[in-house]
């Protein structure tokens, strides 16, 4: 029997609402890989090179993939914590789709190095170095132990120092 009056079967794709996509900073040749409605009416954008999370007045927080510490997932909250002490972004997700994977998967993409070290003075850090996935570009981090001050200077100084022993040893 031919194809003639038999169903084909039919194909949807949810799309992301054109307010939505007009609304976000895109790059050129920037697309969505995965994104969720939002409880307040919103929506959580991932792309190839950036998670877009809305500022609650209709528009936009744009994170790039390497500026992203850590996400969590838990009972309908999306929590994201950025590099270096940055904001923590907090939305809720009823019905959050692929987004927790590809923000797992993204964020893992861009760590190139992540070295945990003995500061010589006492204390650890955890020294980090992220590729761009829009440039390219590695971009290195310090994430000191709970109790050491990351804005001292000797601190930093002895963070530094690790960080050119590490890049020696990488040649990155």
């Amino acid at each position: 029997m031919g194809t003639v009056g038999r169903m084909l079967p039919s194909f949807t794709r949810n799309r992301l609402p054109a307010s939505v996509r007009e609304a976000l900073d895109l790059v050129r040749g920037e697309r969505p890989l995965a994104f969720a409605p939002t409880r307040g009416g919103s929506y959580v954008v991932a792309t190839g090179v950036a998670l877009h999370l809305p500022t609650g007045d209709g528009g936009f927080v744009r994170l790039p993939w390497e500026r992203i510490d850590r996400a969590t997932w838990d009972k309908g909250r999306l929590s994201v914590h950025e590099t270096s002490g940055g904001p923590a972004h907090h939305v809720g997700l009823p019905d959050p789709g692929s987004v927790p994977e590809t923000i797992r998967e993204r964020v893992t993409s861009t760590i190139v190095v992540n070295h945990p070290a003995a500061l010589p003075g006492g204390g650890k850090v955890r020294i980090t170095g992220r590729r761009s996935p829009a440039t390219g570009e590695l971009r290195w981090s310090f994430v000191f132990e709970a109790g050491l001050d990351p804005d001292d200077p000797g601190l930093r100084a002895q963070a530094e120092q690790l960080l050119e022993n590490l890049r020696r040893q990488t040649g990155l």
